[in-house]
């Protein structure tokens, strides 16, 4: 259909997650966890893909994800600050806010349950732990269970900023992102994520 953006395949993040901590239920009421990047690590980075015309390779220096859990326990709000260094000496703030919308499988991976797994991009299976749980947040709300669909989206909006004049193009684009969560055996839990560039 005319007039709709088209997306342009640009980059592939890794990150590798550190165990979440548990702020709470916060000021602006609703509960917060921060998920920190395990930084520096060589499996934490961002690359360019191949037919992309912005060159990256670079690691995380550093980075955070505050999470915090709508009133209705159904989405989480993402709202990410990272530092890369790419492989030419260039620091990039890479930021994103998205949403991810909950459901038991995703539960299992935030909160480490022994039958959590890969899930796929926007769509996963179930799974019986709660996300409540992994938010400290009582399972029922006023007497009521709050249960969660089998469908889980991981949608962000990604924003770089650089001093390098190789890479300025970077904040001139729009980006978009899909997501999804990769476990292995023995490994922490990573976030992959499909970037892509918005264009006209």
């Amino acid at each position: 259909m005319s007039g709709f953006p088209k997306l342009v395949p640009a980059f592939t993040t890794h990150i590798v997650l550190d165990a979440p901590i548990a702020v709470g239920s916060v000021s602006k009421g609703a509960p917060l966890t921060i998920a920190p990047f395990a930084s520096p690590s060589p499996n934490s980075y961002l690359r360019s893909e191949a037919n992309y015309p912005i060159k990256v390779d670079a690691v995380f220096a550093h980075g955070s994800d505050f999470i915090r859990q709508d009133p209705s326990g159904k989405h989480l709000r993402l709202d990410v600050n990272s530092i890369l260094k790419d492989e030419s000496g260039a620091v990039i703030s890479y930021k994103y806010s998205g949403i991810i919308t909950v459901t038991p499988a995703i539960g299992a991976v935030l909160g480490g349950a022994a039958d959590a797994k890969s899930t796929d991009f926007g769509n996963v299976g179930d799974s019986a732990f709660s996300a409540r749980a992994w938010m400290h947040v009582p399972e029922r709300v006023d007497g009521v269970e709050q249960g969660f669909g089998l469908i889980v989206h991981v949608v962000t909006h990604v924003l770089f900023e650089t001093g390098s004049d190789e890479l300025r193009a970077l904040e001139q684009k729009i980006y978009v992102a899909s997501g999804r969560f990769v476990v292995e055996a023995g490994q922490p839990t990573v976030v992959e994520y499909k970037i892509s560039e918005v264009t006209a």
